[in-house]
């Protein structure tokens, strides 16, 4: 059953595409959505996204890398911000696709990886698979050390059919309030999601976070952390003490799995801690990427 979601109102193609939203690269699932900033030696820091923030959930990390004269990355998932929203199923084979390509497409061979939240078992899944393209790791409020516990609204989105239902109505509502959870710093809500509904009025959106929720994307990836932190590649946590989307105590099962890691807990900080406390962790980052 197909279905057609109020709001869903544009078509991502070329004319609804700006120059001025950013660069865009052909893959094999379709267009994908970034932006570059100097690439030396073929290698970048690559920002990987969450859930369902288009890539500028990362615009203080990514300005003050590429102020700071760093090669950077950063796009939008698949079924996200510009990228396009195909027909396929989003489980991490997906979006570990769509970095592959994406990276090869660019010439870049070697990275050091930033994944938040949903980003974090992207990124920890890749170095996993392809070490050898992998020269750092850092892991920011990242989901995948448990199943996340879950609200009665995505656990009825879980479902087939019923989730499809719980979208056309109240699901526009019931997303951008998880949005704003991710928040400690309730001031910065507004401006944020602000941004974050131009891609909802873009068609296949919620049925790329639906497939998304179903394919496991918020389910355990501890054997996956564990296999990383044996391979004792520098990696960086860093964890906003106020989450409750990925609640801070996660952390633990993340450290353990990945002994190694340096950590750092950000007060006054929730799921964002680089968007609401930028100072303190650009600085956390450009000393462990440099």
């Amino acid at each position: 059953m197909q279905f057609i979601y109020p709001g869903e109102q544009f078509t991502l193609d070329s004319a609804t595409r700006k120059p001025e939203n950013g660069c865009f690269a052909s893959l094999p699932h379709g267009v994908t959505h970034y932006e570059l900033s100097g690439v030396e030696a073929d290698e970048a820091i690559v920002l990987i996204c969450g859930f369902s923030v288009p890539y500028y959930i990362f615009d203080p990390v990514f300005e003050a890398l590429r102020l700071g004269g760093l090669p950077v990355l950063r796009y939008d998932l698949l079924g996200r911000g510009w990228s396009d929203r195909p027909r396929i199923r989003y489980g991490i084979e997906a979006f570990l696709q769509q970095l592959r390509e994406l990276l090869d497409a660019l010439n870049i061979n070697r990275a050091s990886l930033v994944g938040l939240s949903m980003g974090g078992p992207i990124a920890a899944s890749f170095t996993a698979r392809y070490p050898t393209r992998v020269r750092r790791l850092v892991l920011i409020d990242p989901a995948g050390a448990r199943d996340l516990p879950l609200s009665w609204f995505l656990r009825l989105c879980s479902l087939p059919v019923l989730g499809e239902m719980a979208m056309l109505l109240p699901g526009t509502g019931a997303i951008l309030r998880a949005v704003a959870r991710d928040f400690f710093d309730q001031s910065l809500v507004a401006d944020f999601l602000e941004r974050y509904r131009t891609q909802m009025q873009f068609a296949g959106f919620r049925r790329a976070l639906l497939s998304t929720l179903r394919a496991g994307m918020l389910e355990s990836f501890l054997e996956t952390y564990e296999e990383v932190g044996m391979l004792g590649l520098p990696t960086l946590l860093i964890w906003g003490m106020e989450d409750h989307t990925v609640p801070f105590e996660h952390s633990i099962l993340i450290r353990q799995a990945m002994p190694h890691a340096k950590f750092e807990a950000i007060q006054d900080a929730g799921h964002v801690p680089h968007y609401e406390q930028p100072a303190l962790v650009n600085r956390v980052l450009a000393e462990f990427l440099q």
